[in-house]
C-alpha cells in the first residue's frame, strides 16, 4: 500500500511538471512580428537596400539596411536582428 501511495505521488508531481513546462513555451500564434516602428520610420521614402541609421530601443544608434518585410519596408540591423530582450 505504501508503494502505491509513493507511485501516485510521483505520478502527480511528474504531471504537474510536464504541464508547467508546456505552459512556458507556447507555440507561436500566427506570423512573426514585423520590424519595430523605429526601423520602419528610418526607411520611409527609402528603397530596399538603402543604408540607414536609427535609434534603438536603448537609445543607441543602430546601422541597418532597408529590407522588405511583406508589404512594409523596415531596417534590419547590420549583422542580423538584435538578440531578444532579457526576461
Amino acid at each position: 500500500m505504501k508503494l502505491m501511495k509513493h507511485w501516485m505521488l510521483w505520478s502527480a508531481l511528474a504531471g504537474c511538471m510536464l504541464s508547467a513546462s508546456a505552459q512556458n513555451n507556447p507555440p507561436p500564434d500566427g506570423p512573426p512580428p514585423g520590424p519595430p516602428p523605429e526601423a520602419v520610420a528610418a526607411c520611409k521614402g527609402k528603397a530596399e537596400g538603402d543604408k540607414v541609421q536609427f535609434a534603438g530601443h536603448h537609445g543607441d544608434t543602430v546601422s541597418g539596411v532597408c529590407h522588405k518585410h511583406g508589404d512594409v519596408i523596415g531596417a534590419m540591423p547590420e549583422g542580423g536582428p538584435p538578440p531578444p530582450p532579457p526576461r
